[in-house]
C-alpha cells in the first residue's frame, strides 16, 4: 500500500463526509499525494401519474451535477490545504458502484470515505455506500466514523 499516491474520497456534501474529507486532506498532504474528491448523483427514482406534469429529467440531472460540480470546487476551495492536488470529479448512477468503479480505473491506492453510523430502519431504508466500498473495493479503504450527536 505504501506510498500512497493516489487518495479516492468521496462526499455527499453532509457533515458527516466533511470528515473523511478532513482526513483524506490530511494524508493526502503527509503523502504528498493526489485527492480524488467525487460526488455520485444518484439515479432518480420518478412516478409520473396520469395528466401530472411532465418533468424534464435530463434537464434536472444536468442541473443536478452542475450544481455538485459547485459545490464540489467550494469543498477543494475551502477544505482542502492548497499544497494538495486535488482532482473534482461528479458522476451518476448507484454511488457504492461509482465510487468503486472510479478507485479501479484511475487507480488508486487508497479510498477514504466517512460513514454515517445509521443502524436500524434507516441503514434498511438508505443502505451504506460506505459498507459496500469497504466490501467490494480493490484497494484498501479507511472509514471515518460519523462525529457523535450530542
Amino acid at each position: 500500500m505504501l506510498p500512497v499516491k493516489k487518495i479516492l474520497c468521496p462526499t455527499d456534501f453532509s457533515e458527516p463526509s466533511y470528515v473523511g474529507i478532513r482526513s483524506a486532506n490530511e494524508l493526502a498532504h503527509h503523502f504528498s499525494a493526489e485527492l480524488i474528491l467525487v460526488h455520485v448523483v444518484p439515479p432518480i427514482h420518478f412516478y409520473s401519474p396520469p395528466g401530472g406534469t411532465a418533468l424534464n429529467l435530463t434537464k434536472y440531472l444536468e442541473d443536478m451535477v452542475t450544481a455538485s460540480q459547485k459545490s464540489l470546487d467550494e469543498v477543494a476551495k475551502n477544505r482542502i490545504s492548497p499544497d494538495v492536488s486535488v482532482q473534482r470529479t461528479v458522476l451518476q448512477g448507484n454511488p457504492a458502484d461509482q465510487i468503486i468503479d472510479l478507485a479501479s480505473s484511475e487507480k488508486v491506492d487508497l479510498v477514504v470515505t466517512a460513514t454515517h453510523g445509521w443502524t436500524g430502519w434507516r441503514r434498511f431504508i438508505f443502505g451504506s455506500v460506505a459498507e459496500k466500498v469497504v466490501r467490494l473495493a480493490t484497494c484498501p479503504v479507511l472509514t471515518a466514523p460519523a462525529p457523535q450527536e450530542e
